[in-house]
């Protein structure tokens, strides 16, 4: 039979081989498919894609022991202010190993932050310069948070700190302003945050348009984060989220609680803040310069109406003071006037009599005119019936009696035809 060799004894070259090749440290470019800790150690999945078709062309595991772990995370927190994670592209410093019993394996004894950094930085940069070419990067800005805001939208994680902070910040305001607050829970922090405020933006929408109309329960929304890790904050870097919040048709305010460099959803947001507590003092600042301006206009309409009332007490004394006088005056030009008519009074009188006599003369000569005598005078005569005179002889029939008057009688007949 052949040499033989047992599976330790063939991994055992295999080991010893590697060794051998491969004794230097390599900075590898990667993407972690997955990244997760046990027992303090870090345990990593590495991949890298075909950059037209974005489909896997390489794969490895890699692993960062417990006493290099606890140094290079905090360190690569603090630096980019995100934790290692699925879909982040790193720089990695490995060797090779190849256990007998566990198999092959790169060992990462170093990680860079500011390459994770740039790549970060890129796919910002992307994410802004899309929503700019989209032209929904400055809509949020366009609106006004209302003069009036008191009914809240929050999105929150339920029992985050923060969330608290925010609600006891209201309550406790120095001007006795009333707040409605409405809580839309949301996952703040982790893989799901883009997802989970979405979902809560959706629901308030929803309540605020419920028929197409711009009227609803609330006057503003306010996403707030307090009290989670502040390395995660890469939920708040998606375009989707910030696509949802620049369209928003309510005012949006973040208060996500970091000093680092702002989000994105703080550059789409109509403001930001810092922290829960900054939000909510702004919505407490809204209404007290609301309060300061009723206050103003109070104070300059009574300063108003005071100075009206004081000209009109002056001009009412000038008149009181004038009464007197312009009462003789009209009196005086009223005992005028009816001496005037007085004496106007008996000419009149006599015209009005002398007009009215030469009237009643005028028709007296017409009515001699129409005196009968005067007709019989000049010949004419009359032919009575029944005391009636007669103008047509179809008037009469046979054996009527008729009178006929001429200037000195009367001569009576009977009509014979």
């Amino acid at each position: 039979m052949s040499e033989h060799y047992s599976l330790r004894q063939l991994n055992l070259l295999v080991r010893e081989a590697i060794e051998t090749e491969l004794p230097d440290e390599y900075w590898v470019e990667a993407e972690l498919s997955e990244c997760r800790e046990n027992s303090g150690h870090c345990y990593m999945e590495l991949i890298e894609k075909d950059e037209r078709t974005n489909t896997p062309i390489a794969r490895a595991s890699a692993k960062c022991w417990r006493q290099t772990w606890q140094m290079a995370k905090p360190y690569f927190e603090r630096t980019t202010g995100q934790q290692l994670r699925a879909g982040m592209k790193v720089l990695l410093k490995v060797y090779a190993q190849f256990h007998e019993a566990y198999g092959f394996s790169w060992i990462v004894s170093d990680i860079d932050p500011t390459y994770t950094l740039g790549d970060m930085a890129r796919k910002r940069q992307e994410i802004i310069r899309q929503l700019k070419e989209e032209g929904v990067f400055d809509l949020q800005r366009e609106l006004r948070i209302p003069t009036f805001a008191k009914r809240i939208a929050v999105i929150s994680a339920q029992n985050a700190a923060g969330y608290g902070d925010f609600c006891r910040q209201l309550e406790d305001n120095d001007y006795g302003f009333r707040f409605e607050v409405t809580l839309f829970p949301a996952i703040m922090q982790g893989e799901q945050v883009e997802s989970s405020i979405i979902a809560a933006l959706n629901a308030i929408y929803e309540a605020t348009v419920p028929d197409g109309s711009p009227s609803g329960p609330y006057d503003c929304v306010v996403i707030i984060r307090g009290g989670g890790a502040t390395a995660d904050l890469s939920g708040f870097d998606t375009l989707a989220l910030a696509e949802n919040v620049a369209q928003f048709p309510l005012p949006v305010i973040t208060g996500i609680g970091h000093d680092r460099d702002e989000s994105i959803l703080d550059m789409v947001a109509n403001t930001k803040v810092k922290t829960p507590t900054a939000a909510a003092a702004l919505l407490i600042d809204n209404l007290r310069q609301v309060l300061d301006r009723i206050n103003s206009a109070q104070q300059h309409l009574t300063t108003v109406i005071s100075t009206r009332l004081s000209t009109l007490n002056v001009q009412l004394s000038s008149l009181q003071a004038l009464i007197p006088t312009l009462a003789l005056r009209t009196i005086g030009d009223q005992r005028h006037r009816i001496e005037m008519q007085e004496n106007r009074l008996p000419v009149a009188i006599e015209r009005r009599l002398t007009n009215q006599k030469h009237l009643l003369e005028n028709l007296s000569l017409k009515l001699q005119g129409f005196d009968p005598k005067l007709l019989l005078s000049r010949g004419y005569s009359i032919t009575l019936h029944n005391g009636r005179a007669v103008r047509d002889p179809k008037q009469l029939k046979v054996g009527d009696e008729i009178e006929t008057k001429v200037e000195h009688g009367t001569i009576r007949s009977v009509v014979k035809s």
